[in-house]
């Protein structure tokens, strides 16, 4: 769980286990992948706007995540406080129940349904 981040341009922010780590770990049945592809508000009308895509792993009946994968402006900020959340063992539930600061690109992790 150690979270990293790649300084290229988009960054790239990773903590915990990938899709198919997670799948080698807990087996298919047992992990469950959300998905986030948008292009945030701040180059929503520039010619080439620039996506952020985002993963949640999770695994377990309970969801618990065991992974994110971001890609994207901004990513490399966000993503220590989500590697917080994971290390404290952090369920999907837990995301869905926190209020989204909005408009924000974070917002996507916690609205993923």
């Amino acid at each position: 769980n150690i979270p990293t981040v790649m300084f290229t341009h988009p960054p790239i922010g990773v903590v915990g286990l990938d899709e198919a780590a997670a799948r080698r770990t807990f087996g298919d049945e047992a992990v469950k992948v959300y998905r986030a592809g948008f292009s945030p508000m701040a180059r929503a009308f520039a010619a080439h706007p620039a996506k952020t895509l985002m993963k949640l792993v999770c695994v377990g009946a309970e969801e618990k995540i065991v992974g994110i994968q971001m890609i994207g402006d901004g990513v490399d900020e966000m993503l220590q406080g989500f590697a917080v959340a994971v290390k404290m063992g952090a369920r999907k539930a837990d995301f869905d129940d926190t209020v989204a600061i909005h408009p924000t690109s974070s917002e996507e992790l916690v609205t993923l349904r």
